[in-house]
C-alpha cells in the first residue's frame, strides 16, 4: 500500500511544482550529535540555530511515533535575466541568490501544505509536521539521507540536476515509506570553496566556523567586525561566493518558479537611496523577500559599508548627515568609518565635522569608531 502511496506522492509532488523528492526513515541523526555539541562548544554556532541540540538529531522527540520523513527541494535562479548597469553616480549593492523573489519560506510551506493535503486524501489518519529552514531537524542531513543530493564541503546540499541552488523542506510522518538511497559525497578532492570563501570560515569537512560566514555576518544588527567588511564588498544580504565557485554550479540557471523570479531593482538596489528609506518605504519594497527578516537596519549599515567599498565619492554628503543625525549609534559609527575610507586626501573641515560629532556622543562601540575613524584622516595629511 505504501509502495503505491509513494509513487502517487511523487507524481502530485511533480504536480505540485516541487522539482526533488526523497523518503528516508526517521530514524535518529545521532552521527551528528557529537560534531553538532563541538561546533557548539567551539563558539562556531550563529544563535540561529534550533537550540536543542537533541531535538535536532532525534525526530521522535518532536513528533509522535515518526515513521519516514519526506525531503522536498526547489529549485531557485542563479542569474538575472536583466540585471542592471553599475552607475558610478548611483552606485548598488546586491542580494544573495537565495532571497531573490518571495520569501522562500512562504513558497516551501506552501508546496508541503499542498502536499500533504493530498496525502491525506489518500490516507485519511496520517499526521505530518512540515519544516522550512527554522525547524528542529537539519535540513541538508535529511535531504541527503533521502537521496536528493550530498552534502558539499561547503555545507550546502549539491543536487545533480540543480547544483546547490536549491531550497529544501521536510515534513515528519507516522507513515512507513520505503526509503531512498543516500547520494555518496562527490567532492573529492576538489577545494574550490575553501580556497574562495574570504573569512576562511569553511572547515573543510562539510561544517563551518558559523560566526565566520559573510552570510551571517550581513545579518546581524550590531556593528560588523572591520575584519569583515571589506570582505563583504557590495553584497549587503547573504553571500554566493562559495556556490559560485562550485563545479556542480556551472551553468545553472533553472527558472521554474514565478514566485522565485527576482525584481532587478530590489536584488541590485540603489545604495544611496537605501540609507534613506522609512520603514513603510523599505517594507513595500523589500518585505516580500526572505533577505528583509532582520529589519533596516542590518541592510542600511551594510548599505553603507558597501558605498565605502566602492570608494563611493558621491556619497561623502549623504554619509556626513547620516552621521550627524541618524538617531542610531550603529548607523552613525559605520557612516564615520566609511567617510574616513572613502575621504582620499586630509580635510580639515570633515575631520572637524566628525570631532563635533564625536562629543555628542554616548555609546562607547560608536565613539570608539569615530576616534578611529577621525585618526584615519588625520593619517592622510602625513601621507599627502
Amino acid at each position: 500500500m505504501t509502495l503505491n502511496l509513494k509513487q502517487k506522492i511523487i507524481q502530485e509532488a511533480k504536480a505540485l511544482g516541487i522539482d526533488k523528492i526523497g523518503f528516508t526513515s526517521a530514524q535518529p541523526f545521532d552521527y551528528l550529535k557529537k560534531s553538532l555539541q563541538e561546533q557548539k562548544d567551539l563558539g562556531r554556532t550563529t544563535g540561529f540555530e534550533h537550540e536543542n541540540i537533541d531535538e535536532r538529531v532525534y525526530p521522535h522527540l518532536i513528533f509522535e511515533q515518526p515513521k519516514s520523513i519526506i525531503a522536498i527541494a526547489l529549485a531557485y535562479p542563479s542569474r538575472l535575466n536583466q540585471a542592471l548597469n553599475q552607475d558610478k553616480e548611483d552606485r548598488r549593492g546586491s542580494f544573495a541568490r537565495a532571497s531573490w523573489g518571495q520569501d522562500y519560506h512562504d513558497i516551501l510551506k506552501d508546496r508541503m501544505n499542498k502536499l500533504i493535503a493530498y496525502i491525506k486524501t489518500q490516507a485519511s489518519t496520517a499526521t505530518f509536521k512540515p519544516m522550512v529552514d527554522t525547524g528542529e531537524l537539519i535540513d541538508v542531513a535529511v535531504a541527503q539521507r533521502a537521496g536528493l543530493g550530498f552534502i558539499g564541503k561547503n555545507g550546502l546540499l549539491i543536487t545533480e540536476e540543480f547544483g546547490s541552488y536549491v531550497y529544501l523542506g521536510e515534513i515528519i510522518t507516522n507513515i512507513e515509506f520505503e526509503p531512498d538511497t543516500p547520494i555518496p559525497d562527490g567532492c573529492g578532492d576538489c577545494i574550490r570553496c575553501l580556497r574562495a570563501c574570504p573569512p576562511k570560515a569553511l572547515l573543510g569537512d562539510g561544517r563551518l566556523d558559523g560566526k565566520r560566514c559573510l552570510s551571517y555576518q550581513t545579518q546581524t544588527k550590531g556593528y560588523m567586525p572591520e575584519e569583515y567588511r571589506k570582505k563583504m564588498t557590495h553584497v549587503i544580504y547573504g553571500c554566493d561566493i562559495c556556490q559560485m565557485v562550485c563545479p556542480y554550479n556551472q551553468g545553472k540557471d533553472f527558472h521554474l518558479h514565478q514566485e522565485m523570479e527576482p525584481v532587478p531593482s530590489h536584488v541590485q538596489p540603489s545604495l544611496k537611496k537605501m540609507l534613506t528609506l522609512s520603514n513603510k518605504e523599505f517594507k513595500q519594497e523589500f518585505g516580500y523577500m526572505s533577505g528583509s527578516w532582520r529589519g533596516k537596519k542590518p541592510l542600511q549599515r551594510n548599505a553603507i559599508i558597501a558605498l565605502a567599498n566602492y570608494r563611493d565619492q558621491s556619497a561623502l554628503p549623504k554619509l556626513i548627515e547620516i552621521m550627524e543625525c541618524d538617531v542610531r549609534p550603529v548607523i552613525r559609527g559605520t557612516a564615520a568609518w566609511a567617510i574616513s575610507q572613502i575621504q582620499r586626501d586630509y580635510n580639515e573641515l570633515i575631520i572637524e565635522c566628525m570631532q563635533a560629532q564625536l562629543e555628542k556622543e554616548d555609546d562607547r562601540e560608536t565613539i570608539e569608531e569615530m576616534q578611529k575613524a577621525i585618526d584615519v584622516l588625520k593619517q592622510k595629511k602625513k601621507r599627502g
